[in-house]
């Protein structure tokens, strides 16, 4: 096999999708489609036959048609850790694109199905997890990125007006002494305030980050927004 051309195992549960597929990589010389399953049993029997460079995997297979394919894709990630794998979803979700890059990005993809429409990206998409590089569709980052500034919300909400004004008077600058001036409480109440703003926004005492940046860095997030 020439070292120019990728091989590729795929597995889908939909026959036509699966076909379509294949029918699809076909065309593009760079691509030797060496076999395709559909279910995970079938893959991995196929798996050890052909060893390929890339796996195209469905998110929702046989038995349960939940997660079958971030299941496998972390599995294939510990036991074929120089394979590309490029996983499909019908949608934008970010839970899936995060428990598919828990253990890192390096030589995955998550593209949504409607992309097998459009060969060259997806031929670019293999090349690229082939080469150990990552590729993530705009739309599941558009996702990542709104479940980001939810959880943010949804952090800053629990805060206290007091605690507000006091993460507020934070971002602008203000040491704990000048805190206390303009609020007009002492520096003891400053540190309480700040500490209970670090609990309740997932800031544990051991993080890297300085837990003040950090907590700044969430009050400008949902300004930002």
């Amino acid at each position: 096999m020439p070292a120019d051309v990728t091989t590729l195992l795929i597995a889908e549960d939909d026959y036509l999708v699966r076909e379509g597929a294949r029918a699809v990589l076909d065309l593009h010389p760079r691509i030797e489609v060496a076999g395709t399953a559909g279910d995970p049993p079938s893959f991995l029997e196929l798996l050890e036959r052909t060893d390929p460079d890339v796996v195209l995997l469905d998110i929702r297979m046989p038995p349960t048609f939940t997660t079958e394919g971030i299941e496998l894709a972390l599995k294939l990630r510990q036991d074929h850790p120089g394979m590309g794998i490029v996983v499909l979803s019908q949608h934008a979700d970010p839970e899936y694109a995060l428990e598919l890059l828990r253990d890192g990005s390096e030589g995955v993809a998550y593209l949504l199905k409607e992309r097998l429409g459009d060969a060259e990206r997806l031929v670019q998409a293999i090349e690229e997890v082939r080469e150990g590089g990552s590729v993530l569709d705009p739309r599941i980052v558009e996702a990542l990125l709104e479940a980001q500034r939810r959880r943010t919300a949804s952090r800053l909400a629990g805060l206290t007006p007091r605690e507000l004004e006091v993460l507020s008077l934070m971002a602008s600058g203000r040491g704990n002494a000048a805190i206390a001036r303009e609020l007009t409480i002492t520096e003891r109440s400053v540190e309480k305030h700040s500490n209970a703003i670090f609990r309740k926004l997932g800031l544990a005492e051991d993080l890297d980050l300085n837990r003040r940046v950090a907590a700044v860095l969430f009050f400008l997030q949902r300004s930002g927004d």
